[in-house]
């Protein structure tokens, strides 16, 4: 990178430098070409004021001297005197555009560059009192010829020049690049400083990366642990136990017994097998074909209904409260979002306790919330109640029959519906889940989420 930078620099310096000095070149010759004019305008005014032109025409300082061309022709073109040549020789001037502009305007100039022997002639000429015109000229070099004779000296220039910004470019990059470089090197030190002001959002966002690289991969390797794990409990007990039963170890009540833990435990990994199918279904997962207008409240409605049994069977009064509220979203994910909370309201709750279910409007916002008054959740387990696998009571968990993946989904749910989680819980007293969905809703009529 650091090659490529440099040769960058160095062209673009040269393509400068090379531009500026033609540029240069350029504008000091138009400035040459305009003093030169200024000086035969100069010059012509002072012969057009002269008390006898014809005297000093004919003196050695203008004959002899040639210091400038001087042409004198009457009113209608005829050459009367040119110091350069035989003025009776002399073709007609009446239609050059020096001698028709002054005879028109008293005044008037012309530049006449030849390519041939690369030279430029300038003319000035003035309509004197009598109408006749005189003109004063003089040649130069042409711009090109101008760049023939300096080209070698403007070779040399740009060489030192070019020299001079491939020292600076190597210097500019490594310092320039030497901050980055640490940054690059010590991605993990918040405490490094920055050379630059300007690099603090992007050192910002690069080690907010890298500590998501990194806690994902964390995240990740917690989450296989514990999959396998989870895995192997229930597969251990049912192989213990069918193994019992395939010996003759087991008779009579035994079996019976043995047959129902096998059930369980076989139920339960079904269920753990489904969940992290599931949430691997929600993390790949980016389409919204299936999204469309969905009554919250008709789906919690049914949910409570469908969770009557389990809840009676936990010693837990479910019920719902609530009204026909439209989200856009997809049935599975909002039945599934519903049913988890209420399972892990009712999981962790205590026998007589309650679970009140609500779908409401508030401010053009759709809110779906889940209160228990159950065991709660300690402040220091708040934060972490959504991760996968993470159980406040690990006990509790197993005996429950929880898979420690329900609030994974909710999560994962509210996130791919762009809505908004809230916990509140006080350890002993219950716990209170808010999801607030950020789209406009409606009663009875399918209208898209507000974008």
């Amino acid at each position: 990178m650091k090659r490529r930078i440099y040769i960058q620099m160095t062209v673009i310096a040269a393509i400068a430098s090379l531009v500026t000095m033609l540029l240069v070149a350029f504008v000091c010759y138009e400035l040459f070409c305009g003093q030169i004019l200024d000086d035969l305008r100069t010059d012509a005014y002072l012969l057009k004021e002269a008390d006898n032109l014809e005297k000093i025409l004919k003196s050695d300082e203008i004959v002899s001297g040639r210091l400038l061309r001087v042409t004198w022709v009457d009113g209608r073109g005829a050459v009367i005197f040119e110091n350069y040549a035989d003025a009776a020789g002399m073709n007609n001037h009446s239609s050059r555009p020096e001698i028709v502009q002054a005879l028109e305007e008293g005044e008037g100039e012309a530049v006449r560059r030849s390519h041939t022997v690369q030279k430029s002639s300038f003319y000035y000429a003035v309509r004197l009192e009598d109408g006749s015109v005189v003109r004063v000229a003089k040649e130069a070099d042409s711009i090109w010829s101008v760049f023939a004779g300096i080209f070698p000296a403007m070779l040399a220039i740009l060489a030192s020049l070019l020299i001079l910004c491939m020292v600076i470019a190597r210097f500019l990059i490594k310092s320039l690049l030497a901050p980055i470089e640490r940054i690059a090197q010590n991605a993990e030190d918040p405490v490094e400083e920055e050379a630059y002001e300007e690099l603090v959002p992007f050192v910002a966002t690069i080690r907010k990366q890298h500590e998501d690289i990194l806690r994902n991969a964390g995240i990740r390797q917690e989450f296989t642990a514990n999959v396998s794990h989870e895995l192997k409990t229930p597969l251990t007990v049912i192989s213990g136990y069918s193994e019992l039963i395939e010996n003759g170890m087991a008779s009579g009540e035994d079996i019976v017994r043995f047959a129902g833990e096998i059930h369980r435990n076989s139920n339960r990994l079904l269920t753990l097998i489904d969940d992290v199918i599931r949430l691997s279904e929600l993390d790949a997962s980016e389409r919204e074909e299936e999204f469309g207008m969905i009554d919250l409240g008709e789906i919690a409605e049914t949910c409570v209904n469908m969770l009557q049994i389990h809840a009676e069977k936990h010693g837990v009064d479910l019920r719902f409260e609530g009204e026909g509220c439209f989200v856009y979203s997809e049935k599975r994910m909002m039945e599934e979002l519903v049913y988890n909370l209420c399972d892990n309201a009712i999981r962790y709750n205590r026998e007589g306790g309650k679970v009140r279910v609500a779908v409401r409007s508030e401010k053009g916002r759709v809110l779906l919330c889940v209160e228990d008054t159950g065991i709660g959740i300690g402040k220091e387990h708040q934060e972490r109640i959504f991760e996968r696998f993470y159980r406040v009571d690990k006990s509790r968990s197993k005996s429950t029959g929880g898979t420690g993946l329900g609030l994974a989904i909710v999560k994962h749910i509210v996130a791919k519906n762009r809505a908004v989680l809230e916990l509140e819980s006080e350890q002993g007293k219950g716990t209170r889940i808010t999801v607030t969905f950020m789209f406009l809703f409606c009663h009875g009529a399918e209208r898209g989420p507000e974008r």
